[in-house]
């Protein structure tokens, strides 16, 4: 593993696996979740990032500055932002830039919808870009994806809130350049996978997302939150199969 740093915070990192003797394979793009707060980071998805390299996977595991530790709006949208651009520039003769999936959990399922239509963002709005993200699909894992439903539902304590400083009525511009189902799906072949049994992140977000923008969704019955983040779990082979889908 090696770290790739993209800014001078210690939490500007980005952990970078790869497979053994691998030519220019596909990478993954990885966003951990945790309600956007400091007190969870990236090592919670390093179990994932190891069971993808294993497959022949490229990882680049993202850090970026959480509420509490200097994040929140718009720290977080430009960390993860400049993150992926950096990786994409240090990777460009080692992977294959062609085959890119953003894969995110949870808050990090929501910021790997946002970074996959950064140039839809309103004019001045943290991490846009003035052409289409270089990423082949999407998956997102149990995602907050609609952040109007996630702050109705009052999830995790009113973490939207926390991430962007109010809610809709109070910050509604906000709102349009950070929530992917005001957004629209991205142009990139895009699924959201969800248990069926996920008491943190209802499957009625996941649906509300899908509905909203027409992205696809996978229903994983007997399955709860963190599952789909256990390549021990028996939700794991869906997860594995829906990503090798999006990356061809």
């Amino acid at each position: 593993m090696e770290t790739l740093r993209y800014g001078a915070h210690p939490d500007q990192v980005v952990d970078v696996t790869t497979p053994a003797a691998a030519v220019r394979p596909p990478l993954v793009v990885l966003l951990h979740g945790g309600f956007w707060r400091a007190a969870y980071d990236r090592t919670h998805v390093r179990v994932v990032a190891d069971a993808l390299t294993a497959e022949g996977i490229a990882v680049a595991n993202v850090e970026y500055r959480r509420v509490g530790g200097g994040g929140g709006w718009p720290s977080t949208f430009t960390d993860v932002g400049a993150a992926i651009d950096a990786v994409q520039v240090a990777l460009a003769d080692r992977v294959d830039l062609g085959s890119v999936a953003y894969v995110g959990h949870s808050a990090g399922g929501h910021l790997a919808l946002w970074a996959a239509v950064r140039d839809r963002l309103p004019a001045g709005a943290p991490g846009r870009t003035d052409g289409p993200p270089l990423v082949r699909g999407v998956v997102a894992l149990a995602p907050a994806a609609d952040l109007a439903a996630v702050d109705r539902l009052a999830l995790s304590g009113g973490a939207v809130r926390e991430l962007l400083g109010g809610g809709p009525t109070t910050v509604p511009d906000r709102f349009a350049a950070a929530d992917p189902a005001v957004l629209g799906a991205p142009a990139a072949t895009t699924v959201v996978v969800h248990g069926l049994l996920d008491d943190t992140v209802p499957v009625e977000v996941a649906r509300s997302y899908c509905d909203r923008t027409g992205a696809a969704l996978v229903e994983v019955p007997g399955t709860g939150h963190f599952e789909l983040v256990d390549p021990g779990s028996a939700a794991w082979p869906v997860v594995l199969a829906t990503l090798r889908a999006t990356l061809g």
